[in-house]
């Protein structure tokens, strides 16, 4: 019992000098490298020691991968895990390489061996055999190796400065200053808001899509109420429009165009007038009256100034529900028969004339003969 005890021992020590030689050869080779500063079973490397541990451990898989054997495939070749710093702010990333000590113990077995049926195992049934095969141990070496160089040129091209986009960032300037680009702008605020609003309509209207599959009629209602929501903003919108241009609402101005009606005070037409018809000149009585509604109007911005239009022209001005528009007819056809026909009037017809341009300039109040409207 004691010599069995004794012969253990020593086989023990043997086997322990044995991987320490094995270590030191491999390091004074110069495959697996060597670090100052180590805790456990990783070790802090720079970026420099990690790349050559990276080639290190290539070259090391391949080896493996042709031997085949218990020296190239010994799992304690692979060496400790790094620490590898990661950019400026002291960042650091632990490289793991336990993969590939599990992969070199699997290694010193041949892949007939490994896929051999152990224990008397009958062969596989028909069910068994459809399954996919695990890959071998040499196609799990050759991956490896991948792996490894990947890891490698990954390493390298951290080291890599940044890319100078100087040339290109000249070229794109020289398009942009053609002559087909001098009407692009940056986006301002209310570009911003409707692309949201783009995009919420888009949105909306493929949330409306998805809901025809399940209740056809609910998206169509959808789709249709908003179409008739926007045709009737539009109508309304076209109406103001053309109200607004029917009112021909004026910006403000220091005073009338000259030789507008306008730009004498109406009260001075209204003067021409009663002097006109105390000296009996009616049809001329009725001119005057005529000018002094249209400068009493013109001033209170009914429409623009221009002595250039028409008696007519001046009536479609006004709208069709204006209370004002009967009375500014009726003596827009007094004035034309009198002033433009040439037809005979009397005194009878001025004071009907008169009565009109009353209503029109002082808003109901009665003219009285030989003053002005108060």
């Amino acid at each position: 019992m004691r010599v069995s005890i004794q012969a253990i021992l020593r086989l023990t020590a043997i086997l322990v000098c044995a991987g320490s030689l094995v270590a030191t050869k491999a390091g004074a080779d110069g495959l697996v490298p060597t670090s100052p500063q180590s805790t456990g079973k990783w070790q802090d490397a720079s970026l420099e020691d990690y790349r050559k541990h990276l080639t290190a451990l290539t070259d090391l898989t391949k080896a493996c991968a042709k031997a085949r054997d218990l020296k190239a495939c010994d799992p304690l070749l692979v060496g400790l895990d790094d620490r590898v710093p990661l950019g400026e702010k002291g960042e650091q990333r632990l490289v793991r390489y336990g993969w590939l000590r599990v992969l070199y113990s699997h290694a010193e077995e041949s892949d007939a061996a490994q896929q051999a049926p152990k224990g008397g195992k009958p062969p596989a049934t028909s069910d068994e055999s459809v399954r996919a095969k695990p890959a071998s141990t040499t196609e799990l070496l050759e991956n490896a190796v991948d792996r490894l160089q990947d890891d490698l040129e990954q390493a390298g091209a951290a080291r890599d400065p940044k890319p100078d986009y100087k040339a290109q960032r000249a070229t794109m300037q020289q398009v942009l200053a053609g002559s087909e680009f001098r009407g692009l702008k940056q986006l301002d605020a209310r570009d911003s808001f409707m692309e949201r609003v783009n995009r919420w309509l888009n949105h909306l209207f493929e949330g409306m899509d998805k809901l025809r599959p399940r209740s056809a009629w609910i998206g169509r209602a959808l789709i249709w109420g908003f179409l008739t929501a926007v045709g009737v903003g539009l109508v309304w919108a076209l109406l103001q429009m053309e109200r607004r241009w029917r009112i021909r609402l004026l910006p403000d101005v220091d005073g009338p165009a000259p030789g507008a009606a306008s730009a004498r005070d109406w009260q001075l037409w209204m003067a021409d007038a009663r002097e006109a018809a105390a000296a009996g000149l009616w049809r001329e009585g009725i001119h005057f009256l005529y000018w002094a509604v249209i400068s009493r109007l013109e001033s209170k911005r009914l429409w623009p100034a221009d002595r250039a239009r028409t008696p007519r022209e001046y009536l479609a001005l006004v709208a069709p529900d204006d209370a004002r528009k009967p009375g500014l007819g009726s003596l827009t056809q007094t004035f034309e028969r009198t002033w433009y026909g040439g037809r005979p009037t009397d005194e009878t017809e001025f004071r009907r004339a008169e009565e009109r341009a009353s209503e029109l300039i002082g808003a109901g109040l009665p003219v009285q003969s030989g003053g002005a409207p108060r």
